[in-house]
């Protein structure tokens, strides 16, 4: 991959791994049905007793399914009768575990059945990157919501104040006083609610407010294509990221970079082998709009008007085949949207490429 003026990546594919595990949030949770149903197909498929899921973070292992007895992973010098396995990998390629097939009686696997285990593991990152990318719409939405009603306590403080004060007037007509009475009991009961809705959002693992802190978009912007590096490199694309000073904004930088992540991964996936994606951005006196512009296949009118939408059919399809769950651009406007921002996108036309634009006010 080639990103313009950015230093090259010292990280290994163990590193980007580990990074990925914790991306799918999957280290150091429960079992879920979906994966030992997985597990169950891959025993089936080798007529074993033993079958399972596990990844790998360093030295450690997780286990995500178990069919049977518990099976060590055999090290150098073990050996089982029978133990035939296949990594699972990320779409950028690194590798994350595997899933096994095991006995204690000798078998011969068949290349079918390697070849079925290899589906196997696809399944299994298919479930993680639907799971994944399921988990941050939900939390997008959550946190704009929540955003929007801590907006709305403003108002209602003032109104349950200002019908107080009204109520409290000398010589108010009684009617007057009444009806102020009942504003102001309406404005404090929608206020007790609003709180209530703020409170079980702390109490959530993740915080619904923008954590503001000056952040260099300029920065999240190389990181978030820096961590798309083996994507790029397969599709032997480059991101070209015209930006020279830095672009400093108050903002949530970690939701900031989901934005960017997603909004490079979607032209990643809808532009053709050998392509280069741009950024540039412009600054007015409260504002910086980026730019990330592609050479892919292009939005119709048609896809325009939907493109934002929860699982709207578009006409564009991924160049390489890559999965496309719709829910990217959906989470992107979102938590651009609780930043006070805007995103849209403008194409001319089938095969003419598309340029999204953020825009973002500075403090």
């Amino acid at each position: 991959m080639q990103i313009e003026k950015a230093e090259n990546s010292t990280h290994t594919n163990e590193t980007f791994g580990l990074a990925k595990l914790v991306y799918y949030e999957i280290l150091d949770t429960p079992s879920e049905s979906a994966f030992d149903l997985i597990a169950m197909l891959a025993a089936e498929i080798f007529d074993v007793p033993n079958a399972g899921i596990c990844f790998q973070a360093e030295e450690q292992f997780f286990w995500k399914a178990q069919m049977g007895s518990a099976v060590e992973l055999p090290q150098k010098d073990d050996v089982l009768p029978f133990f035939t396995s296949v990594s699972i990998k990320s779409p950028e390629g690194y590798v994350l575990g595997l899933i096994y097939a095991a006995d204690y009686q000798k078998k011969v696997s068949t290349e079918q059945q390697l070849g079925m285990l290899k589906l196997l593991a696809d399944m299994v990152t298919e479930k993680l990157e639907a799971r994944i990318a399921i988990r941050r719409t939900f939390r997008a939405y959550d946190d704009r919501l929540h955003v929007l009603v801590h907006d709305l306590k403003n108002p209602m403080t003032t109104i349950s104040l200002q019908s107080e004060l009204l109520g409290r007037i000398p010589g108010i007509d009684e009617k007057v006083s009444l009806i102020a009475g009942k504003i102001n009991g309406q404005s404090k009961r929608m206020i007790d609610h609003l709180n209530d809705i703020l409170s079980n959002a702390r109490k959530e693992s993740h915080s619904f407010k923008p954590k503001k802190t000056k952040v260099d978009l300029n920065e999240l912007i190389r990181a978030a294509a820096l961590d798309l590096d083996f994507k790029l490199m397969d599709k032997n694309q480059s991101v070209l990221i015209d930006i020279d000073s830095p672009s400093e904004i108050f903002g949530d930088g970690d939701k900031l970079k989901i934005v960017f992540s997603q909004l490079i991964d979607n032209a990643v996936k809808f532009s053709p082998k050998g392509k280069e994606i741009k950024i540039t951005h412009q600054r007015a006196e409260n504002e910086i709009t980026i730019a990330i512009q592609d050479n892919g296949v292009g939005l119709t009118k048609e896809d325009m008007d939907k493109i934002f939408l929860k699982f709207a059919p578009l006409s564009a399809v991924a160049t390489d085949h890559e999965n496309t769950y719709g829910l990217g651009l959906i989470t992107a406007n979102a938590l651009i949207d609780i930043h006070k921002g805007k995103l849209w996108a403008e194409s001319e036309g089938k095969d003419m490429g598309t340029t999204f634009y953020i825009t973002l006010p500075i403090k």
